[in-house]
C-alpha cells in the first residue's frame, strides 16, 4: 500500500479497537497508521516499531514540513511544538475533528507506508 485515501484510515476508540488495528498491519508487514477518538479532540497516531523500522532522518524533516503545511503554519513560527511528538519510530499529532485528522492521516500515509523511507 502506498497511500491511503482519507475515508479509509481506521479510527479507534478503545484499547481492544486499538490491537485490532495494530494486529492487522502487523500481519501485512505494514506501518500503523489510524486515528483515536481522544477526550480532547483526535490523534493521528502512526508506529513502526512492530516492524523494528523508522523513518530516515529526511523522510522524518518531510513529514514534520507536512504537519506543518496543513496545519498552516509557518516553519520559523513555534515550529518545533506543533511537531514535537512526530519522531522516527512513532509519532501522535492532535486535530481538533475527525475529519482534520483523517486528511492529515491521508496525507502523511504516503510517507509513513513507503519502505524506502525506512531504515
Amino acid at each position: 500500500m502506498d497511500h491511503l485515501a482519507a475515508g479509509h484510515v481506521p479510527v479507534y476508540e478503545t484499547p481492544a479497537e486499538q490491537r485490532t488495528v495494530r494486529e492487522r498491519c502487523a500481519g501485512r508487514d505494514q506501518s500503523v497508521l489510524a486515528v483515536r477518538d481522544a477526550s480532547r479532540g483526535w490523534i493521528v497516531r502512526y508506529d513502526l516499531q512492530h516492524l523494528d523500522r523508522e523513518l530516515d532522518d529526511a523522510t522524518l524533516q518531510r513529514l514534520r514540513d507536512r504537519v506543518l503545511d496543513c496545519r498552516g503554519i509557518e516553519r520559523r513560527a513555534d515550529a518545533g511544538s506543533q511537531t514535537e511528538r512526530v519522531g522516527p519510530v512513532s509519532g501522535e499529532i492532535h486535530q481538533p475533528t475527525e475529519r482534520e485528522a483523517r486528511t492529515l492521516a491521508s496525507h502523511l500515509s504516503e510517507l509513513v507506508f513507503d519502505e524506502r523511507n525506512w531504515t
